[in-house]
């Protein structure tokens, strides 16, 4: 079993973004949910609750915004032993997914070591063995990953955002480290609440191109109308 946390209710973005409107101008006010502290403690007590009930935790954005990646994959015919890497793993369930639906040569890598044990778990009571699991800061990798296919981000980002350590290099941080490990030509995909398309344009300008904005759920407020959340498909150039 598992809890939804989609946009606007959990996630670090904490309220919906309308029309294209960033708080503080630049970037957003700092918070906990932008440190390790405050994901190790999630984990661990996420690990906690599978260990006791079976329950696997949180799904980021929902089970759609998974199943929305994959028809995107499977659309675009990425070959099921192209080299994917799920940048802030989490729980893992994603990884699940994507081994469920053939995707052979995966990787989840996450800087907290409770969220790599209670992917573990999840992936070792699945039965599946073709799952790669790394400990690893994606701002300060320690060890060499590059030539992925396919990178995927469902949040990470987004946490990243809300550090209240010098987010604006954090940022640029992680653009340095997408282009470093994934190939030429290869595909990036983001699932954000915090950004709209215009901000991630921009935030992923240098080395990157937009290849396909992914249809997400939208919503009006007060006579105005916007998405929750922002999915969107880069290539590397």
């Amino acid at each position: 079993m598992s809890k939804v946390r989609n946009g606007g209710g959990g996630n670090p973005g904490v309220a919906m973004r309308i029309g294209g409107v960033c708080p503080g101008g630049d970037g957003f006010a700092p918070s906990a949910l932008g440190t390790r502290e405050h994901w190790d403690a999630v984990y661990e007590r996420e690990l906690h609750t599978f260990q006791e009930y079976g329950d696997t935790g949180e799904i980021w954005f929902g089970e759609e915004s998974m199943n929305r990646l994959i028809r995107w994959m499977q659309k675009y015919k990425i070959p099921l032993d192209a080299s994917v890497l799920d940048i802030g793993t989490g729980n893992g369930v994603f990884l699940v997914e994507l081994a469920k639906c053939g995707f052979s040569n995966i990787t989840g890598i996450d800087y907290s070591p409770s969220a790599i044990q209670l992917s573990g778990r999840i992936i070792e009571k699945e039965g599946l063995s073709n799952i790669k699991l790394k400990v690893e800061d994606f701002l300060n990798l320690s060890t060499k990953l590059s030539g992925f296919h396919v990178c995927i981000d469902k949040g990470t980002f987004d946490a990243i955002s809300l550090n209240p350590d010098n987010a604006i290099e954090k940022r640029k941080q992680y653009v340095k480290s997408l282009s470093g490990v994934l190939k030429v030509k290869g595909f990036f995909l983001i699932t954000s609440c915090n950004w709209t398309k215009e901000e991630l344009l921009n935030e992923f300008s240098e080395g990157f191109e937009l290849f396909e904005e992914l249809p997400t759920p939208k919503f009006s407020f007060g006579g105005r109308s916007g998405n929750s959340v922002a999915a969107l498909v880069f290539q590397k150039m």
